[in-house]
């Protein structure tokens, strides 16, 4: 009745039946020894024979028993750990995010086995199946998947604390050099990428914590001349086709340089610094090229007031003050002002602020420029360009700036501080200044429905109800 033997025992019922009927066979065998019977003669040694296997049988049960309980037990501590096996097999394939939990489920069990049964056969064996957990979790290195690698080898690092270092053994540092070759190749994709990335912030990314973690490691010392050749690449890159990219990268280059321990990180950061600044020079004539005159004046104008000692900053400022105006008059962008202004004639043409509010002027073309004039203390705002032309006739005293500008066509854009008189819509215009001639430009403000009378100013249509005009019917005469 107790075999086949089970791993909890025998049942209870069992053991009670068992015992009640040694007790019964016991007092029966009193009894019979009581009688009186006839004497056989080997009724003596028969009976001690009979004893002596009456003891043999259940003590040699027992053994046997234990012997095939044992075998029960061995059987089920190998089924848990084929359970543990085969859920690290069908993690295979999967992320590590989606099957961390399930290589924890057979952490367990592995762990249990080792500590609650040290002796057992199965826990002999947990070292061979951690071998191949360690390959499992690692399986994205193999894979060459440095970035994906990075968080199951910081894993199994933590396993020695997790089992002991007793019975990880030589796995102990199994995924150290495999940790440190992805961090550097993780680190060596992601260079330049966009801070807060792979690039890291604050901390030097993959490399930082290469270099904190394996600091004597020969992936370490691959990391200053990784950087060093990615801002010479990305600084060839600026006379290609997309400087705008290869400065951004240069800045996430020059952000992971600074972030790094100071004896790595050194000169690296001042020299990816200074291709930044070649690089956004080189962003903002990039993009006046390709027509976004907006991203190029900002670009520019950020350029010219961080960078105020560098030789291109002149450069700059005139390429921003057209890119500005070509963004209301797409023309002025037909090409870059000319880097200097040429030689021979100059004529003069005199600009008047004929309206309230301050006004800021620029012009590109031959030459470029701009200037500000101040409001004009005594003029207003008007319905009619007939009205405000006749005022900037009649007008004196208008604050005014006379320049010399060589010929040309030129481009002008008149921005005035809406301080004075709420929202006043800038207004771009061209002019074409010949030889032998003076000219006058006079700005006013025209409001409401008056504008009717515009026809064959460039730059006005769809104007607001607040606009700035400028009236240059032509040459005011001979110079």
């Amino acid at each position: 009745m107790a075999f086949p033997a089970e791993v909890d025992g025998v049942p209870g019922g069992v053991l009670i039946g068992f015992v009640a009927f040694l007790l019964i066979a016991a007092a029966d065998g009193a009894r019979r020894a009581l009688r009186t019977h006839r004497t056989w003669p080997l009724r003596a040694p028969l009976a001690v024979g009979l004893g002596l296997v009456l003891l043999a049988v259940p003590a040699g049960g027992v053994i046997a028993y234990d012997a095939a309980r044992d075998d029960a037990v061995e059987e089920m501590l190998l089924d848990r750990l084929d359970k543990a096996d085969k859920i690290v097999t069908a993690a295979d394939g999967r992320t590590f995010d989606s099957a961390k939990d399930d290589y924890r489920s057979a952490l367990a069990i592995y762990r249990d086995l080792g500590d609650d049964h040290p002796d057992s056969k199965a826990a002999k064996r947990v070292p061979d199946s951690l071998s191949a957990y360690y390959k499992s979790v690692a399986a994205p290195y193999d894979e060459r998947k440095y970035c994906d690698a990075l968080a199951p080898l910081k894993y199994l690092r933590t396993l020695p604390d997790t089992l002991g270092k007793d019975r990880v053994g030589t796995l102990a540092t199994w995924p150290d050099d495999r940790l440190a070759t992805s961090l550097y190749e993780c680190g060596s994709q992601g260079l330049g990428t966009a801070p807060g990335t792979t690039a890291g912030t604050g901390t030097g990314g993959e490399f930082g914590e290469l270099l904190r973690t394996f600091p004597e490691s020969d992936q370490a010392g691959k990391v200053e001349p990784a950087i060093r050749d990615a801002i010479d690449a990305r600084s060839s890159d600026l006379k290609g086709s997309d400087p705008c990219k290869a400065t951004e990268e240069l800045r996430g280059i020059g952000t992971t340089a600074k972030a790094l321990p100071a004896d790595a990180g050194g000169d690296l950061s001042g020299d990816a610094a200074s291709a930044v600044e070649s690089g956004v020079y080189a962003c903002g004539v990039d993009e006046f090229k390709d027509g976004k005159f907006g991203a190029a004046a900002k670009t520019l104008n950020d350029f010219t007031g961080t960078y105020k000692s560098n030789g291109k900053r002149d450069r700059a400022k005139d390429i921003a003050i057209a890119a500005e105006i070509a963004e209301a008059r797409p023309s002025a962008g037909s090409g870059l002002p000319p880097a200097k202004s040429p030689g021979g004639a100059k004529l003069t043409y005199v600009v008047e602020n004929g309206g309230p509010g301050p006004l800021e002027v620029l012009y590109t073309g031959p030459t470029t420029g701009t200037f500000k004039l101040a409001s004009c203390g005594g003029c207003k705002t008007y319905t009619s360009k007939a009205q405000g032309k006749k005022a900037c006739l009649a007008g004196k005293g208008h604050p005014q700036k006379t320049l010399r500008l060589p010929p040309g066509d030129y481009h002008f854009l008149y921005k005035r501080d809406a301080s004075s008189v709420g929202s006043v819509r800038n207004n771009a215009e061209g002019s074409k200044v010949q030889p032998g001639y003076r000219y006058t430009d006079c700005s006013y403000v025209v409001t409401g429905g008056g504008l009717g009378d515009l026809d064959g100013l460039d730059g006005l249509d769809g104007l607001d109800d607040v606009s700035d005009v400028n009236d240059l019917d032509g040459p005011d005469g001979p110079a």
